[in-house]
């Protein structure tokens, strides 16, 4: 695969440049709290260091992978989005400087703050999600799109999952979050992904009618998937198993009808059926733990690792090059960092049932992840953090 003109040598890069467009800060912030929480959650449960953390050592992982990396993950993607589907003006410059202040402040707490107040840590934290639905929200609402108000019901209620989390140290929390982290998925995969392969298939003249979606069938998955929040945090276990099947079942049968198969030539395509399909693997998996004791940190990691970052990398990369104004066309190594992510997922998982060694497994599912999220810092800081060849804003 060839790479894009652009390289990380060439680029005329400037910080301004990062906050003209919430995309390119928080992608690039994301991608650093990536490579940096994996090896200090490893030395940390190694006792190689041992960090001031607001929190206990597992329950401060699990935050910054929930609420510190998927929270700039959506907000990075959400902020853009929505300056298009309402055809308003972007967060920008001062304001998005102060956004961004706010979570990398919510970082620098949770991870220093062992003798700080537990109000300003979490106090800090929990104002994130909040600005993110706010700066978003009123523009859906001006807008009049009801079809986006669904994701602002989600962000609420992965808010609610966060302010539980941190107030009581509840697992349940975490998992609701997981959950409804997918939800987020079933949603916003669910529109882009069907819809990018169309439009490649039908650029290509191939038939793009193949590629099948059921508004009625997307929504009740999206719902399964609330309900099943709400069963797992109430701790209803043979209502959650079951609930966990049924919305397994109806995402296996939405990715069926998008055929991703027909578009694996494409890696900006296959990424996001392939990471997709986690998500119904997480659900049969938590199922399996509920009804046959299999090990919690199994879908999980399904959840955490394979659906939401395979599917943030592949998200990622193609609006890095969308909205930079660049050609469609991934750079040089972003293949293989694709399989590294997707590796890593894999890893972990057996690592969780014991088919692989635990210091092994979590090694090598580490570096796995390390590779992948190191290709994209590599290959996009310059598209990232440098304009638009055309000229334009974004």
């Amino acid at each position: 695969m060839r790479a894009i003109p652009t390289s990380p040598e060439r680029a005329s890069v400037s910080v301004s440049q990062l906050f003209s467009y919430p995309f390119r800060i928080f992608f690039l912030s994301m991608t650093v709290l990536a490579l940096a929480v994996i090896p200090l959650w490893v030395m940390q449960v190694n006792g190689v260091i041992s960090l001031p953390l607001a929190m206990p050592g597992l329950f401060w992982h699990q935050h910054e992978m929930l609420f510190g990396f998927l929270s700039a993950a959506i907000a990075g993607f959400l902020l853009t989005a929505v300056c298009v589907w309402t055809q308003t003006e972007r967060t920008h410059g001062f304001r998005l400087v102060l956004l961004w202040g706010v979570w990398l402040a919510g970082r620098v707490l949770l991870a220093t703050g062992a003798d700080l107040p537990f109000w300003l840590v979490q106090g800090v934290n929990l104002a994130f999600l909040p600005l993110v639905v706010v700066d978003a929200g009123w523009r859906i609402w001006h807008a009049r799109q009801k079809r986006q108000l669904m994701i602002m019901v989600i962000l609420g209620l992965l808010w609610l999952m966060q302010i539980g989390f941190v107030t009581r140290l509840d697992m349940a929390f975490s998992y609701g979050a997981l959950v409804m982290a997918m939800a987020l998925i079933s949603i916003v995969g669910g529109r882009i992904t069907p819809a990018f392969s169309t439009g490649w298939l039908r650029q290509r003249g191939l038939d793009s009618n193949a590629v099948k979606t059921i508004p009625a069938l997307d929504m009740a998955t999206v719902f399964s998937l609330i309900l099943l929040m709400v069963s797992l945090v109430t701790g209803w276990q043979t209502v959650t198993g079951l609930l966990a099947l049924l919305s397994g079942g109806l995402m296996l049968v939405r990715l069926a009808g998008w055929k991703g198969w027909l578009v694996r030539q494409e890696p900006l395509l296959w990424i996001l059926h392939l990471s997709i399909l986690w998500v119904p693997v997480a659900l049969f998996l938590l199922a399996g733990t509920l009804f046959a004791g299999w090990p919690s940190n199994a879908w999980s990691h399904a959840a955490g690792t394979g659906a939401v970052a395979c599917l943030i990398l592949g998200v990622i990369a193609r609006v890095a090059l969308g909205h930079s104004g660049r050609p469609l066309v991934l750079p040089k190594g972003m293949v293989f960092a694709f399989v590294a992510i997707h590796l890593a997922a894999l890893v972990r998982v057996l690592t969780a049932f014991e088919i692989i060694p635990w210091h092994p497994g979590i090694g090598g599912s580490a570096l796995l992840w390390l590779v992948a999220f190191g290709i994209f810092l590599y290959r996009y800081t310059a598209i990232l953090a440098s304009p638009r060849p055309d000229g334009r804003e974004g």
